[in-house]
């Protein structure tokens, strides 16, 4: 989702450079409430959004875009989400959204990794994750000055078993 607001954030540019006059007074200012998720826009930010998509074709497609690519990661099966994904990369066709192509040739790319995460199995609570990382950062700090790589591995595998 990072690289999809830098996208969209590319094309916020791209329409203040290619505008000129009143036009351009609506996109500038405005890049904080474009990336912006509408639930967590105040009612002011809400309507400077409405009036900046109302105002520019090219970003409200964008914006929407940035939107309905969220749903990506409600799917439970990869099947879902691949055609998902289809579906939303041919609604990029007719755009001439070059950052939003690139973003998509990049999901690609990765799509194994983003495929995996959809499997209810491959599911981690973030905490667990966190608390892990913690342990890990702990164990390299108690290994200050250590060179050896594998004793590091095997110390971070350790600290997960129970004690005996």
């Amino acid at each position: 989702m990072k690289h999809l607001g830098a996208a969209l954030d590319q094309v916020r540019k791209m329409e203040y450079r290619r505008l000129s006059g009143k036009a351009r007074s609506y996109i500038k200012g405005q890049k904080s409430t474009l990336l912006s998720n509408r639930e967590n826009l105040t009612l002011d930010g809400r309507k400077a959004l409405k009036k900046l998509l109302g105002a520019n074709k090219r970003l409200q497609t964008a914006y929407l875009l940035k939107e309905t690519f969220g749903q990506l990661w409600s799917y439970q099966t990869e099947g879902w989400a691949r055609r998902f994904f289809d579906h939303w990369k041919e609604s990029l066709r007719w755009q001439r959204l070059q950052p939003y192509e690139k973003f998509a040739e990049m999901i690609e790319r990765h799509w194994d990794g983003i495929a995996a995460d959809s499997r209810p199995k491959n599911k981690v609570a973030l905490g667990f994750v966190e608390g892990l990382n913690n342990k890990i950062r702990l164990i390299q700090r108690r290994a200050y000055g250590l060179r050896d790589e594998e004793y590091l591995r095997l110390k971070i595998l350790t600290c997960m078993l129970k004690e005996i």
